[in-house]
């Protein structure tokens, strides 16, 4: 199922251009537009968006308007971006772009855990109509918000946090439960159950540095946040294999915080502090190394083989100057052996970072159990 190429591929140049003749699947220059889904799949979207105000606040018309120079042809894709409708910087306009995906996962949605008006706008802004030509489905949200008073206080509990969206007939199809965790208090992962024995998780790893990690009980000092990464990347993988060990299969999406090795960085990976080597190692093996590890599979690494893109572009920099691939699709060996993934991809540029300081990635499944709506269905099933 591999796909190894012969060249690395290079980042996105600082300046697009047009390119003569259209490129191909494969080229190393420009970010293709997503493959129109395949009838019975599901497809999953990550994105750390770094925060949801902008997506809540309608003046904001500048992101996401596809441009003529950026506009691509693909070979293979019969639905593009240069066609979709231009919409604001909206979660909606997301989900109508894409195609109406059954799962977005969002990270560092940064809201206060007590800002219950948040939520709500949250909620409307995903089933409001982008205009009148907009006849999608209803989606719902869950969210698992900071509750650590020790380690989660900066800017007035404004940080950390995931969101998972999902398309309504999804829901309540096939989503048995939404469950958090005993462990994560920081608002960092939560587990989607699907009644198919998947479980889905929204992830949205810990960022190692030299800052006291303090008991979310007492509040003492407890090591550093790099000691708490290492514990992190440690516990998510004993929740995974307790659900494996069920025979349950897994599914892991979101930002991982972490570049796995040399052609995961550009122009080159992180080795100083000496920490982050240790905190790479440790993902590496934990993750996909070690006989006594989860064994999963990095879908990109898997389907795309060495070919070279990125999740991360620092806002201030120019485009491709400075990037990193630390957002990951990641499933069990025995999802990916059985091919039950179907594709992956990185929507690597600048319009579709956004307001963001990384871009969207996704995966797709198969699933010959998914309800597909109706559009009478879809419309009777719409909630604001």
């Amino acid at each position: 199922m591999s796909r190894i190429m012969e060249q690395e591929i290079t980042p996105p140049p600082t300046k697009r251009r047009r390119l003569s003749p259209p490129i191909t699947v494969d080229s190393p220059t420009l970010a293709l537009d997503i493959p129109r889904r395949n009838k019975g799949t599901i497809r999953i979207f990550a994105w750390n968006i770094n925060g949801i105000a902008p997506f809540l606040q309608p003046s904001i018309t500048k992101f996401f308007h596809r441009t003529r120079s950026s506009s691509v042809a693909s070979s293979h894709s019969s639905s593009s971006l240069a066609s979709a409708p231009s919409s604001q910087a909206s979660l909606r306009g997301f989900l109508r772009r894409h195609q109406w995906p059954q799962i977005l996962l969002l990270q560092e949605v940064k809201i206060n855990p007590q800002d219950t008006r948040s939520q709500k706008a949250v909620l409307t802004a995903i089933n409001t109509p982008c205009d009148s030509n907009d006849d999608g489905p209803a989606y719902t949200v869950h969210f698992t918000l900071p509750r650590d008073r020790h380690n989660a206080r900066a800017f007035g509990g404004k940080v950390y946090g995931i969101a998972s969206i999902m398309r309504r007939d999804f829901s309540d199809s096939a989503v048995e439960t939404v469950r958090e965790v005993d462990w994560d208090l920081e608002g960092r992962v939560h587990c989607i159950e699907l009644r198919q024995q998947l479980a889905v998780f929204n992830v949205y790893a810990v960022n190692g540095t030299d800052n006291p990690y303090r008991s979310p009980v007492t509040g003492a000092v407890a090591g550093t946040r790099h000691d708490r990464k290492l514990a992190f990347h440690r516990l998510l993988v004993e929740e995974c294999k307790r659900y494996e060990a069920r025979g349950w299969k897994v599914v892991l999406a979101g930002d991982f915080n972490v570049a796995r090795s040399v052609i995961d960085g550009w122009p080159n990976l992180r080795t100083y502090p000496e920490q982050h080597v240790r905190n790479r190692a440790d993902f590496n093996a934990k993750f996909f190394e070690d006989e006594d590890g989860l064994r999963a599979v990095d879908v990109w690494r898997a389907l795309k083989g060495r070919e070279r893109r990125y999740t991360y572009f620092p806002r201030g920099r120019p485009w491709g100057s400075s990037c990193d691939r630390v957002d990951f699709a990641v499933v069990s060996r025995k999802l990916f052996d059985e091919g039950v993934v179907v594709d992956s991809g990185i929507l690597d540029s600048a319009e579709e970072r956004g307001p963001s300081d990384h871009v969207p990635l996704w995966v797709e499944l198969k699933s010959e159990e998914i309800y597909e709506n109706k559009p009478e269905e879809r419309q009777n099933g719409r909630t604001n």
